[in-house]
């Protein structure tokens, strides 16, 4: 906390009601850009917990690295863009832009040298413990640096093209996030020009990690930055010159698409044509090697039109990230997390139709440990089936290999009414989503781009069958993408249910997005931009008042972050009224608990394991009658007012209580990948002290699935634990 921030002057007496002025304060608030620093923390804090097996250490490593650079792209470009036109308003947390852009620029060198600590004097060593080796050209072998020279002149140098800097060579562009390297050339040319600079940019099509044959290094394994080939190798490059020194560099652009929707006739097409300059668009980040001199510095910082502060040097790789890539090509199971089977409900089993099982009960699907391979059957079903006449599902992030396309294809082919409400904007992935409505389309599925102005976030399908002469609704709801990869590394509660109440709202829902009706009236679900904001925070009031007339008052959420400020205003009142609140927050959380007389009764923690925790539940105590929703949405400003969201109620009393118990009690039992959130926006880890360790993710690994050395091949793992664009 700031040193100038005053904390409003409470009695530790009973709570009471807060006044508006004192839950608007600025101080009350954390910093949501900071808080998003202080999760990568969180994560880079796995790469360096020996008790971890050393190859996820190094995945860890990766994902804070990627993390950093979405940050940049994303939350500095947009506060930098502010800031320089005089638009950037403070937020609840009242922190000028610039006093802002400085915190951040403090924050994010704390941990780029903890990054690169990890990288040179833990990871480093311990992978050259396993005979694992990230050779340095100082290190390499005579033997090594023959082939290695004849890798670069066969399969590297036919694809570069050098560009020395001159008048008539001006400087070039540099695309977002890719390799470079500045030469500094001594010696005179063909046409008698005195040495100059020159960049080599390293073309996508190159592999930014070597591995070097066994036969070549014996036994280990061996593999080479491609920034060490083309720095060893770069005076091939520029024959007759002297190449006085090399200097890898790498540049981070804003990457926000900015389409004015109102003004555009066709959303793809405007969204397509954007995508081709995201690549290029303003720099807002400079990573160069730590030995680069002032002068190259200078002239990099001239070209992007950069400023000193947007500069960060890296002792080792500017593109550490890339390290990651070792993890899939390396068969070392025993560096690695053990293998497991994600199960299927055993109600699915024995070869029930799906539709048969939820016509007598409601499906709780708890992922990665139990499988989407359910969700996928389901709709395969339904594929399959004469009697289902339409398929209704929204798509935000699928993946490049889904079978959900597919079939969904297949549904149209077979005569089905298919709707498809695909959401172009979903950040970083616009252009597989775009390829993914071209197909839909022309195979006549009814695709249509959600609303001008809101995201459509919510996950949910709805299948329409004919039953004995009647229609029946089928229902998916969920807390995560249709994303079968993810759904392997990130947790999530699914629904499976023919509750017709469900089906109603549901089918509203989509009537109201294919054909932009007006506001709704839903009887079980709650609907973001309308109903789930004002019931979020009705809920908590209601717990407010039970407090307040002496009853017992409790709420427990999980959250992948919190920055809502009016739902942060209604919980400090909560807890000054007495209501016992427990937050479970992976990210970001701006609110600050433990303040005196305030948010004593409220406690944050974040767990951050093996699987990225992204599944949403609330829960309030409601005086004895307890309600439990599941929701794809946080509580963000974004999420309740700027999106399409859902939370749906579990309305089974024995998966209410098995949601409960899994992904709330559960969670608030865990002491060894639990972090807990103090009133500064610091966060202490916590410790099993004189109780046995436990951990949450682990407990539901041993009671939903079963560890087996001989799964099917591991997933693709993730380079980002983030927030969903």
């Amino acid at each position: 906390m700031s040193k100038n921030v005053r904390m409003p002057r409470r009695q530790a007496t009973q709570p009471t009601q807060p006044t508006v002025a004192e839950t608007h304060q600025p101080e009350l608030y954390l910093s949501r850009e900071l808080a998003t620093l202080e999760f990568n923390f969180r994560v880079l804090a796995q790469a360096r917990d020996t008790s971890i097996p050393l190859l996820e250490r190094l995945r860890y490593l990766s994902i804070v690295a990627n993390n950093l650079d979405e940050f940049f792209e994303v939350r500095v470009a947009m506060l930098k863009h502010h800031h320089q036109f005089g638009s950037a308003a403070p937020g609840p947390d009242g922190i000028p832009s610039g006093e802002l852009l400085a915190r951040i620029r403090e924050r994010v060198l704390d941990l780029v040298s903890a990054q690169y600590t990890t990288w040179q004097d833990e990871l480093g060593p311990e992978l050259v413990a396993e005979n694992i080796h990230f050779l340095t050209r100082k290190q390499w072998t005579p033997r090594q640096r023959r082939w290695l020279h004849g890798y670069f002149e066969n399969e590297v140098l036919p694809v570069l093209s050098p560009l020395g800097l001159d008048p008539a060579h001006p400087f070039p562009r540099i695309l977002n996030k890719t390799l470079n390297i500045a030469v500094v050339l001594q010696g005179r040319d063909a046409f008698g020009h005195e040495g100059h600079l020159a960049l080599v940019r390293a073309p996508r099509s190159l592999p930014r990690i070597i591995r070097i044959p066994n036969e070549v290094c014996g036994a280990g394994d061996h593999f080479v930055f491609l920034a060490e080939l083309l720095q060893a190798f770069v005076d091939m490059m520029f024959p007759g010159f002297k190449v006085a020194g090399s200097y890898q560099f790498r540049v981070t652009r804003n990457s926000e698409l900015i389409v004015e929707e109102e003004e555009v006739d066709n959303l793809a097409r405007a969204l397509a044509e954007e995508l081709h300059g995201r690549g290029y668009a303003r720099p807002v980040r400079l990573e160069i090697g730590a030995d680069c001199p002032p002068s190259i510095v200078s002239m990099l910082i001239s070209n992007f039109e950069l400023e000193e502060t947007d500069v960060y040097r890296c002792n080792g790789p500017v593109n550490i990230i890339r390290a990651g890539m070792v993890y899939d090509e390396l068969d070392r199971p025993a560096l690695k997390f053990p293998r497991f089977t994600s199960a299927l409900p055993i109600a699915l089993g024995n070869g029930r139709k799906i539709f048969d099982v939820l016509g007598q009960r409601d499906i709780l699907l708890h992922h990665p440990y139990e499988s989407f391979n359910a969700v996928v059957d389901l709709l395969r079903e339904a594929v399959q089936d004469p009697d289902v006449l339409a398929i209704k599902q929204t798509l935000y992030r699928a993946g490049k290999d889904t079978p959900l396309v597919d079939l969904l294809v297949e549904a149209a082919r077979n005569g089905k009414d298919v709707t498809v409400v695909i959401e172009l904007r979903a950040r970083f992935d616009e252009e597989a989503n775009i390829r993914f409505a071209t197909r839909l389309q022309e195979a006549g599925v009814q695709v249509v781009y959600g609303v001008v102005g809101f995201k459509t976030h919510a996950k949910m399908m709805l299948i329409v069958r004919r039953e004995n002469g009647h229609l029946r609704r089928y229902v998916h709801l969920s807390t995560g993408n249709y994303h079968q990869t993810n759904s392997r590394l990130y947790t999530d509660i699914g629904l499976m249910t023919a509750n017709p109440e469900f089906g109603e709202d549901l089918h509203k829902i989509f009537q109201q997005l294919s054909g932009l009706g007006p506001v709704i009236n839903l009887k079980r679900l709650l609907h973001s931009p309308f109903t789930l904001y004002k019931s979020v925070v009705e809920k908590i009031d209601r717990e407010t008042t039970h407090a307040r007339n002496g009853k017992p008052a409790r709420i427990v959420a999980k959250l992948n972050a919190m920055n809502e400020s009016h739902v942060i205003e209604a919980l400090y009142a909560a807890a000054q009224a007495g209501v016992e609140i427990d937050l479970i927050v992976r990210g970001a959380c701006t609110l600050r608990p433990g303040l005196p007389g305030i948010s004593e009764r409220i406690r944050v923690r974040s767990i951050v394991g093996r699987f990225l925790e992204h599944s949403r539940v609330y829960w309030f105590a409601n005086d004895g009658e307890p309600e439990i929703y599941c929701a794809s949405a946080d509580w963000m400003e974004r999420n309740l007012m700027r999106r399409i969201e859902v939370a749906f109620p579990i309305l089974d009393p024995q998966l209410a209580a098995r949601v409960y118990d899994e992904t709330l009690a559960n969670y608030l039992a865990d002491n060894t990948h639990a972090w807990l959130l103090d009133s500064h926006g610091q966060y202490t880890r916590a410790m099993p002290g004189e109780a046995p360790p436990y951990s949450a993710q682990e407990t539901l690994l041993a009671k939903l699935c079963n560890a087996t050395t001989t799964a099917p091949a591991r997933a693709q793992l993730p380079t980002t634990l983030r927030e969903e664009g």
